[in-house]
């Protein structure tokens, strides 16, 4: 990268950090992110140990650590004497996993400035660092090559509309070589890089199929849950933003006879769950509060918890996934893979997964309150074979992890 892209990274960089903590005064999410990098390398100084050396896995949050997490868990099985280090990017990601059993050391990424980078390397002495999907931090890539240290990028796809691909992307096509290796989840991200003189990249496919086949082998039982669904039809809709819920409403109120409804949104602070209980009134109860009598008479069900969406999929007969309106859809493969349909938002066009159930007819993308009636409907009479779509469309996708275990071993 040259001295005019890298002023304005590094300027780009600082001025997103000052957005941050600006808006960390009225934003708990901010507050959060700012409050959780103070000090943090001199934090990491007081824990780690200058003669242990550590595999570094980085995920930017929530979603993209359930895709590493297969590999993590194999690495450690493998591996049981490497010391493992998680970092994530988000608050979100941080907070729920930060307690993680699977990791020795679990921390905030600090801001990507070369003299974070240089002194969290060198605390660190990581013998291999992995990120999961779009993680591109400058300083820490270089970084690491300059100390020789093997990183690789996983589960990554790539899209002709990215900085890499541009006439202008020169300097962004630099940082890709700074990758040992990138394990892609699609040809057509392969082809991509080939044609930017990108070589060292194999296809080795998703590892979110991975994590979502283990968590339907051993799926937890939700107590609530089951007596809330009794022998009902169940719809779950999960995490929904307010736009999903706008969209959702009129469908959840109208039908609340003849199906039970559980929603589990993507933010849970008091202010949007006071919303959600107007939203609905007398029809709801929280998760949290509810009682045997609640459960058995109220047709929605407002989860107020976190990580439980993955295992009340289990119980779903339909689902709807939120984000489609707003920057992409969540993950459709937590409720795919129990066999159900899935319903989505239209924003869904950079998630191959998504892509092809549609073409498989075993989902539906909605744009209004008209196609969301359409589909529910169409999906409610569908005979019971139906079911078998989406689950052999997750067991056929399984494998990552394996494939990237084999080159870990080459170089291990």
């Amino acid at each position: 990268m040259n001295f005019f892209y890298l002023l304005l990274y590094n300027l780009g960089i600082r001025i997103y950090a000052a957005g941050i903590s600006i808006a960390s005064l009225w934003n708990s999410k901010a507050k959060r992110w700012i409050n959780g990098r103070k000090g943090i390398i001199d934090k990491m100084k007081q824990q780690f140990n200058e003669n242990e050396s550590y595999t570094w896995f980085h995920c930017a949050s929530t979603g993209e650590f359930e895709q590493g997490r297969p590999l993590i868990e194999a690495y450690h099985k493998r591996w049981p004497d490497h010391k493992i280090l998680l970092t994530f990017f988000s608050p979100s990601g941080f907070e729920l996993r930060k307690n993680y059993a699977g990791a020795d050391c679990v921390y905030y990424l600090p801001i990507d400035t070369a003299s974070n980078a240089s002194q969290f390397i060198g605390l660190i002495k990581p013998r291999l660092a992995i990120f999961v999907k779009y993680e591109f931090w400058y300083h820490f890539l270089k970084e690491l090559q300059q100390q020789q240290i093997p990183a690789l990028l996983i589960s990554a796809t790539f899209r002709k509309e990215q900085l890499f691909f541009k006439w202008y992307g020169s300097p962004w096509r630099n940082v890709l070589h700074r990758f040992q290796h990138l394990f892609l989840q699609d040809t057509g991200s392969l082809q991509l890089l080939h044609s930017i003189g990108v070589q060292h990249a194999t296809v080795s496919g998703d590892t979110r199929f991975d994590r979502v086949w283990q968590i339907a082998q051993q799926p937890e039982a939700l107590n609530i849950i089951e007596d809330f669904k009794g022998t009902g039809k169940l719809f779950v809709a999960g995490s929904t933003w307010p736009e999903d819920e706008r969209l959702l409403s009129t469908q959840l109120q109208d039908r609340a006879n003849s199906w039970k409804w559980v929603v589990v949104p993507h933010e849970i602070s008091r202010h949007h769950l006071e919303e959600l209980r107007n939203k609905f009134r007398e029809q709801s109860v929280f998760y949290s509060s509810a009682t045997k009598e609640e459960l058995a008479h109220k047709p929605i069900l407002i989860v107020d918890a976190v990580g439980l969406l993955s295992s009340i999929y289990r119980y779903a007969d339909m689902a709807y996934i939120g984000g489609g309106f707003g920057k992409g859809i969540h993950n459709i493969l937590e409720a795919a893979v129990f066999g159900i349909p899935v319903l989505f938002g239209p924003n869904y066009h950079k998630f191959n997964e998504a892509k092809d159930l549609l073409t498989l007819g075993a989902a539906a993308s909605v744009y209004n309150g008209t196609t969301l009636t359409e589909y529910f409907l169409q999906f409610s009479t569908q005979p019971p074979s139906f079911a078998s779509v989406n689950r052999n469309y997750v067991n056929q996708q399984k494998g990552a992890t394996e494939k990237i275990m084999h080159y870990l071993a080459e170089i291990n």
